[in-house]
């Protein structure tokens, strides 16, 4: 089965705000070489609790100045309250930011105060009756099923209430198992839910980070896959070589069942995702 074909193509990536001066001019070369893939818009994280809260604006806004690509800030309601999170949709509609990713976020360690909001969809809501239809709102799914859902069928109704709220489209969780995604889109199909759902794209080139990162949200390594990557050891190259084969093969396979674009997760390197980009032959704008 075809799944979300009548959506046009959409292609993204995601950064997270750099720490130092250095850090800043090497992403914003990294942003200059993927932006010109002519993406659709650039997402930029936000800490756990609002943690890099000032840098995330810093960059939203040196990508809009620099790329004239709409920038798309992460909002995390973990540890916000009502008053804070308006100061921020204020700020962000005076710099002319039209796009947001709206997530619950993650309750950083030592801090107990899970703020006014304890869902996404809580502050989707909030984001639609302060400020209408301004702000085009990215949500997260999880075709694997988030690491805190108590059931599938609980995680399934806590995306409903987001798409409920106002979401005007999601980004999923990295995953390696194009099923699980298929199954996911079919399970909203059924439920109603018309939004296209992008399938969120990691790139594998370090197979220690990478296994840290998916213990930790979720995100199966396929059993293949991590016997393969454990047995390169420290060779990078063959473990660069054998990523970008997976990748490559999930991403075809997804395009080709119907998904409405791909997400990359870049972590501020361009190198990955313009050789997935290339593999994939993807569109090059004429320049």
């Amino acid at each position: 089965m075809s799944h979300q074909i009548r959506h046009p193509k959409i292609y993204s990536c995601e950064f997270f705000p750099p720490k130092t001066d250095e850090a800043a001019e090497r992403l914003q070369k990294v942003q200059m070489d993927l932006c010109a893939l002519g993406l659709r818009f650039l997402s930029v994280t936000y800490g756990a609790g609002g943690s890099t809260q000032a840098r995330t604006l810093n960059t939203v806004l040196a990508i809009q100045r620099d790329s004239g690509i709409d920038a798309a800030p992460h909002l995390s309601c973990v540890g916000s309250t009502r008053e804070h999170i308006r100061e921020t949709l204020h700020i962000y509609r005076n710099h002319g930011i039209r796009h947001l990713v709206a997530l619950r976020g993650d309750l950083p360690s030592g801090m107990h105060d899970i703020g006014e909001f304890r869902y996404a969809n809580e502050l989707v809501a909030f984001i639609r009756e302060e400020t209408g239809d301004h702000f085009h709102i990215e949500v997260a799914a999880y075709p694997e099923i988030h690491p805190q859902a108590r059931s599938a069928e609980d995680d399934l109704r806590h995306f409903k209430l987001k798409v409920d709220a106002g979401a005007d489209s999601a980004i999923t969780q990295y995953f390696y198992n194009a099923d699980a995604y298929f199954r996911f889109v079919d399970e909203c199909e059924r439920m109603g839910l018309d939004l296209p759902v992008v399938p969120g794209i990691m790139p594998i080139t370090n197979y220690t980070q990478l296994a840290r990162f998916s213990d930790a949200c979720g995100a199966e390594i396929p059993r293949w896959v991590r016997k393969r990557l454990e047995g390169y050891g420290d060779d990078r190259d063959s473990i660069r070589a054998f990523g970008l084969d997976v990748v490559t093969a999930l991403c075809e396979r997804l395009l080709a069942g119907g998904a409405p674009g791909l997400h990359f997760y870049t972590m501020n390197q361009s190198e990955a995702t313009l050789s997935l980009w290339q593999r994939l032959g993807l569109p090059m704008p004429a320049t």
